[in-house]
Formats: C-alpha cells, sequence, structure tokens
C-alpha cells in the first residue's frame, strides 16, 4: 500500500528511503511539488532537485545542488491539480535522471548525469503558496522474485542480476532495468517465449509489447517478463568471447543459454539475444533479426 504524506507550504523537505533506481508517486497540489534526490537524508551536497508545476504551474526542472542555472527544464503547464493526484515516476540510470508521467513511456525531463551519486532517498516537499498530499510506493523493490511463468525456471536469482517480473500489454514494472533507447522512448529488457525458446528481447512500452528476434523475424509478445532490481553493468565483447558473469536471460529448446546483449542500430541502442554458438548478439528491428558481431553483454557485478 502506497504511504500518504502531506507536506506544508514550507519548502522543507520530508526524506524516504528509496531502492533500485525508480521512484513513484502520485502527489495532489496546485503548483510547486519539489523532490531531492539524495545519498543521506538531509539536504547536503551533492543533490539534484526535480521541481514539478513551478513557475505558477507553468514550468518544471531539474536543478543540482541547489544552484542555478538549472540544468533542464521544460513547458508544462496544468501539470499539477490541487483537486486531484496526479501521477509521474523518477528514474536513475547509466548516469541520466529521466522524469515521465505516470503511464507514459517517454519522459519529458531529461539530464545526463556524468557524476552522479548513489541515490538513497528521496525528499517532498511543497512551497510557494502549496500544501500537497503525496502517495509513496514503500519501496521500489520487488517484493520477491518472479515465478518461472514462461515455462522455464528462472535463469537469474539473489539480488545481483536482478529477478524476473511478470508484465503485459506494456506494463512496466517498477525498478525495470532500462536497456536502451529508440529515439526519445526508453527501452528495458525483458523476454518472451517463442517457438519453444526463452528468448530475451527490448520491451517497447509505447508498442505494448516485447519484441525478441527469431528465425530472421522481429516478433512481438504483450505477454512478457521484465528484468528488475538489477545490479549488473554493460560491458562489451570481442570475438565472440561471452564473460563467466554474463547474466543468462534464456534458453532455447534444445537447452543452450541465451545471454542478454544490445547493440547500437539505425540510431538506436537495442535490445536482444547472445547466442554463444552463433558468437554474436541477434536484435529485433523493423521486422527484422538483426546481427552484430560487435555487442554489449549483460554482466552480474
Amino acid at each position: 500500500m502506497p504511504i500518504e504524506v502531506n507536506t506544508p507550504d514550507k519548502l522543507e523537505y520530508q526524506f524516504h528511503p528509496v531502492s533500485g533506481n525508480v521512484f513513484t508517486f502520485k502527489v495532489r497540489s496546485p503548483n510547486d511539488a519539489h523532490l531531492a534526490l539524495t545519498s543521506n537524508p538531509v539536504e547536503e551536497d551533492p543533490m539534484y532537485e526535480v521541481f514539478l508545476g513551478g513557475w505558477s504551474n507553468s514550468k518544471s526542472v531539474i536543478r543540482k545542488n541547489r544552484q542555478k542555472p538549472d540544468v533542464a527544464e521544460a513547458d508544462t503547464p496544468g501539470i499539477l491539480d490541487g483537486g486531484e493526484f496526479r501521477g509521474f515516476w523518477i528514474r536513475w540510470y547509466d548516469n541520466v535522471i529521466t522524469v515521465g508521467r505516470e503511464g507514459e513511456a517517454a519522459a519529458f525531463l531529461s539530464y545526463d548525469a556524468p557524476d552522479l551519486f548513489p541515490i538513497h532517498f528521496v525528499g517532498v516537499c511543497t512551497g510557494w503558496g502549496a500544501n500537497g498530499t503525496w502517495l509513496l510506493e514503500e519501496s521500489t523493490a520487488p517484493s520477491a522474485p518472479s515465478e518461472p511463468a514462461m515455462g522455464f525456471a528462472p535463469p537469474t536469482s539473489g539480488g545481483g542480476p536482478g529477478c524476473w517480473v511478470p508484465a503485459a500489454n506494456g506494463e512496466i514494472p517498477p525498478t525495470s532495468m532500462e536497456g536502451g533507447f529508440d529515439g526519445s522512448e526508453q527501452l528495458y529488457i525483458a523476454r518472451a517465449k517463442h517457438e519453444g525458446d526463452l528468448i530475451p528481447g527490448k520491451l517497447h512500452p509505447s508498442h505494448g509489447v516485447c519484441y525478441v528476434a527469431f528465425g530472421g523475424g522481429e516478433h512481438g509478445h504483450n505477454e512478457y517478463e521484465v528484468l528488475c532490481a538489477g545490479g549488473g553493468q554493460w560491458v562489451p565483447v570481442q570475438d565472440g568471447n561471452i564473460p563467466p558473469n554474463a547474466v543468462p536471460g534464456g534458453e532455447t529448446a534444445e537447452g543452450e543459454p541465451l545471454f542478454i546483449g544490445r547493440a547500437t542500430h539505425d540510431g538506436t541502442v537495442t535490445v536482444g539475444k547472445v547466442q554463444p554458438s552463433h558468437g554474436c548478439c541477434y536484435i529485433p528491428y523493423g521486422g527484422e533479426e538483426v546481427a552484430y558481431k560487435d555487442f554489449e553483454v549483460y554482466v552480474a557485478m
């Protein structure tokens, strides 16, 4: 159940612990709903702030270390409402902070933060004439690893590489691992069952499906699993040498493990499958299965 938090017109942050790399919330306020991303439950540098509905509910910004100029801004007239809750998410991944509306995959605020620090707390407050009511998720981490809903045992376990969470129709579970980009839209690490294989691929939220590569084609599935709460990283692969700590994301019907890979293609960064016996990464794109000899693979820390 969400935690309800009331914030007076004081611009004084109330801090709450977070895990993973996403914070989801709803807020009811006429203007100026502020959030602070910090390592500790206090206002201190370094910190990033997200101001929603500032400047009389006309603009939203990201600010670093309480200093102007703001590092990102967007015109967002009427983004908040004092009479109803509005839902949002904030993600921090791969040194990028993104902010978006509930139900929308594309962010309306984004900032490349090369010196991003570990974020363990999010503070909330309201001010500039506004009181607020917030509904905050108690934890951003899934409560338990997923069951083997796709018909195979989960290929990962424990907290390092993450866990697989069932979803459908473009749903993005909390702490979903971002794997790439297609234009302004974020893509997530997912997998789906196809022709007896359990295949890692890309969740394309606005399309409502997970795409996987198989048999020369790109295949969309509206039921899938998403990798969540992962603590791994991407490393380049050369000459088909898969690192020993590569995270299995599925397997073929014959039992060969398939790993999670990605490649840059046509201006996108697209998640696909690495099949060791083939020495390449296959990505689903534009209706086709595209093979890359130079790619990255997702490894456990």
